[in-house]
């Protein structure tokens, strides 16, 4: 049997390949030989993934609930692999930065967009009587959320509006004590930390911490204000820094905040989130008042945070 040019080529390099590392070239192409085909079910673990939904109870819109929010930690999984090739790039470019902005904005465009799954997706009734059986897990708990946010920006900026002046310059192990989203579980008349939060904390302040220490130096904020010291940020990377503050410090609250409205909101109390969370002060934008990046916006619109989008969606319910 004749090869041709190409495969004899490639036959070659391979050999070179596998001398260069003490291998026996044969070997492979014998498990290439015997290896079976690959199938699209193999090689995303469809199977698997696809038994990794199991309700705790009999009501069928637990299942959309489930599935809604395994999908989310996916798309944070997608956000996160950015994060770290921004923060690991040497050099960064402006056009490299800008392009993995842009990835993540879409990820977060998808899942805000998404969210009518949960808003409109899911009967009352049977939302109310199954999250019961899900105490005291909340989607409060999602620690890749959490981590997307600390790659974002300065640690500072996730301390709770009425501590950051104080804690400017404290060390990152004091700002966590202060981080927003703890208020967000605590029980506002006795100032303790609810059990979902306790659970929280246990398994990822370590993390949290380290990863706030190891981003003081290539969170976006910090990158970005380089760029900016340097003239080498563009617009467009501006505009993309804007867009990921939209999208998580006001779209993607405000998604949680209209679903919570639908099937919390009730006279003449409001019922609790899973876990206890005060959703009600923790998610609108304008209570929290939390920028990534407050420099590339003016002092009306930090000012008025969230207000805008936070009408609208009240107008829509």
């Amino acid at each position: 049997m004749h090869f041709s040019p190409e495969i004899e080529d490639r036959l070659n390099r391979l050999q070179e390949k596998y001398e260069a590392m003490g291998q026996d070239m044969n070997s492979y192409l014998d498990g290439l030989l015997y290896a079976d085909f690959l199938t699209y079910w193999d090689y995303i673990h469809l199977d698997t993934l696809l038994s990794l939904q199991n309700p705790k109870t009999p009501f069928p819109d637990e299942e959309i609930f489930i599935i809604y929010h395994q999908i989310t930690e996916l798309y944070f999984k997608l956000a996160l692999h950015e994060c770290r090739q921004i923060a690991e790039a040497s050099p960064l470019t402006a056009e490299f930065f800008t392009a993995r902005l842009k990835r993540i904005n879409r990820y977060f465009g998808a899942l805000t967009h998404s969210f009518e799954i949960m808003v409109d997706g899911m009967e009352k009734e049977q939302f109310l009587k199954f999250r019961m059986s899900l105490l005291p897990a909340s989607g409060f708990q999602s620690g890749q959320y959490r981590m997307i946010e600390i790659y974002a920006t300065d640690f500072i900026n996730l301390v709770a509006k009425d501590k950051r002046e104080e804690l400017q310059h404290a060390t990152i192990e004091e700002q966590f004590e202060y981080l927003y989203w703890k208020f967000g579980a605590t029980e506002l008349s006795t100032g303790k930390k609810t059990l979902t939060l306790k659970q929280f904390e246990k398994k990822y302040s370590k993390s949290f911490i380290e990863l706030g220490k190891a981003a003081a130096s290539h969170n976006f904020n910090t990158l970005a204000k380089q760029f900016e010291a340097s003239s080498e940020l563009t617009t467009e990377l501006r505009n993309e820094l804007r867009q990921l503050d939209i999208n998580v410090n006001v779209n993607w609250p405000l998604s949680h905040y209209k679903s919570a409205v639908r099937y919390l909101n009730r006279e003449p109390e409001d019922i609790k989130a899973t876990g206890g969370t005060n959703w009600q002060k923790y998610l609108p934008p304008r209570f929290q008042k939390r920028i990534f990046y407050p420099w590339v916006w003016n002092e009306e619109e930090k000012d008025n945070w969230g207000k805008a989008w936070v009408d609208d969606v009240l107008n829509g319910i």
